[in-house]
């Protein structure tokens, strides 16, 4: 008999271990390589061991972002389930997307609504127009659901446009219509592009250097560019690597076992390197490397395992944790935003926040959180370094 009680014990047990879920990340179609030269973006899904519930939302939320990069007040331990939002933000910040889903506008007033962030209409353009593709289901959706979540939890008072193209951010002229557009409307703004193309600086056929060409792209006055750093870690990629885009890479928030932030760490998959074509902008010449343009320039929240809760109808049916440098680029377009010095340009925007650094170490650590640990294959360490930049904000002001 005592056998036999062991023997359906065994078999108990032994199902439960079959049959239990362990955590996993899951990358999008989008987020895929495929065609060289392609747009693809940079998220991933976090399912946790269990699986995920919908229903629920986990993962960082707008107040614990808040609080870890100090456009709040700050909370002891920054909890997930603070209440303390950002009221700040001005003028618009666009977020460049390819296609558009018609969930867009419901998914974001069920993410204003659950975390108290004011009601606003999202502006969409189509680039050339008159319609874009149906992007449902592709992961571009969920790109975009993320995209204008986050830089309105961050800069909530700021206009948020979706800037759509239909098959090349740049040669459907999105990219430069949407900053054309906010420079007349509002005289300044942010542009955020949470994709790169494939294949690193090889994506625009070496030896000919044909991305320098591009960078004009990323040059109108007014407008301060955000780009992802990437997801492959020690790798250089177009158009986060130009000297006229702020370039984001990606860290893991650190908490403890009760759930308290502790800090930042690299996150191993954040982009970071040096340009093999782009020149030494002015604004690194006291991080000089090789005399190229080193990314990235500063980092935030991309670790898929300490992701964002967004809210996504169409990818997700329902709330899911997403982490990526797609996180990273609308955090730090938003922040900018949120400090409300609006920079001539891109160039302006980083000359003053390298600034910090050469004065002093002082005046560095007053606005930035120094991130000392972790590597993407380039290991974090003192100063700015290629996996984390000069490190994450912490204070707006700065900014």
């Amino acid at each position: 008999m005592k056998r036999t009680v062991f023997v359906v014990l065994l078999i108990t047990i032994s199902s439960i271990i079959v049959y239990a879920q362990p955590a996993r990340i899951v990358a999008p179609p989008s987020t895929l390589l495929d065609t060289p030269g392609k747009a693809h973006t940079h998220l991933f899904v976090y399912i946790p061991e269990g699986g995920a519930n919908p229903a629920i939302p986990s993962g960082e939320t707008p107040a614990s972002v808040a609080c870890i990069y100090g456009v709040t007040p700050y909370t002891s331990g920054c909890p997930k389930n603070g209440n303390l939002i950002s009221t700040g933000g001005a003028k618009a910040i666009a977020v460049v997307e390819y296609g558009g889903y018609s969930a867009v506008q419901s998914d974001f007033n069920t993410y204003n609504a659950q975390w108290g962030l004011p009601a606003q209409t999202l502006i969409t353009k189509c680039y050339p127009g008159p319609t874009c593709p149906n992007n449902a289901g592709t992961g571009w959706d969920l790109e975009t659901a993320l995209d204008v979540q986050i830089a309105h939890a961050i800069a909530p008072n700021a206009q948020i446009y979706i800037a759509e193209f239909t098959s090349d951010p740049l040669d459907d002229q999105a990219e430069q219509k949407i900053a054309q557009l906010l420079a007349s409307t509002y005289g300044a703004g942010e542009v955020s592009n949470s994709w790169t193309y494939n294949g690193g600086e090889a994506w625009c056929a070496p030896p000919n250097n044909c991305e320098l060409s591009y960078d004009s792209d990323f040059a109108q006055p007014g407008i301060v560019y955000f780009a992802a750093a990437g997801d492959a870690g020690a790798e250089v990629n177009y158009p986060c690597v130009s000297p006229n885009v702020a370039c984001a890479g990606g860290t893991s928030v650190n908490r403890d076992g009760s759930g308290n932030f502790t800090g930042e760490s690299c996150w191993s998959g954040s982009g970071g390197g040096i340009s093999a074509v782009e020149p030494l902008p002015s604004y690194q010449g006291l991080v000089a490397v090789n005399l190229k343009r080193g990314i990235p320039d500063y980092s935030a929240v991309a670790a898929p395992g300490t992701g964002v809760a967004v809210y996504s109808s169409s990818y997700c049916h329902g709330w899911c944790v997403v982490g990526g440098t797609s996180v990273s680029s609308p955090l730090m377009a938003a922040y900018v935003n949120y400090a409300g010095n609006f920079r001539s340009n891109t160039v302006a925007q980083l000359t003053q926040q390298y600034k910090w650094y050469g004065i002093s170490p002082i005046s560095y650590a007053m606005y930035y959180r120094d991130i000392t640990t972790g590597s993407n294959g380039h290991p974090a360490g003192k100063g700015w370094d290629q996996c984390t930049g000069l490190g994450s904000p912490i204070k707006p002001s700065g900014f």
